[in-house]
């Protein structure tokens, strides 16, 4: 009976008791809004992190859910903070030669 009387609300509202697929299911976190912001704000800062984004557009949801964003947008950004550059050099080690005989 329950079914019935949803069905027949939902024709009273929009005039249709077909499925409404298209409006079921989780809904977006981040809206057309944050995607502007986000555009705004890695134009005038594009080092920021995933978590300085969050932060700075008050999200409350996953730095996945933000890459994943700003992917379908055509965006990257940069994986970790910005350090100064090392003075003494490069940090690896280059590879050591194999042993052998010395010629």
């Amino acid at each position: 009976m329950g079914m019935v009387k949803k069905l027949l609300q939902q024709r009273k509202r929009t005039g249709d008791i077909g499925a409404r697929h298209a409006y079921s299911g989780r809904k977006p976190i981040i809206v057309q809004a944050h995607e502007n912001q986000m555009r705004t704000l890695l134009g005038q800062k594009p080092d920021m992190t995933l978590k300085e984004l969050r932060e700075v557009l008050g999200l409350d949801c996953s730095l996945p859910a933000i890459h994943y964003a700003l992917s379908d947008m055509g965006l990257t950004y940069k994986k970790r903070h910005s350090e100064p550059v090392s003075r003494i050099g490069p940090i690896s080690r280059k590879r050591a030669r194999g042993g052998g005989a010395a010629s």
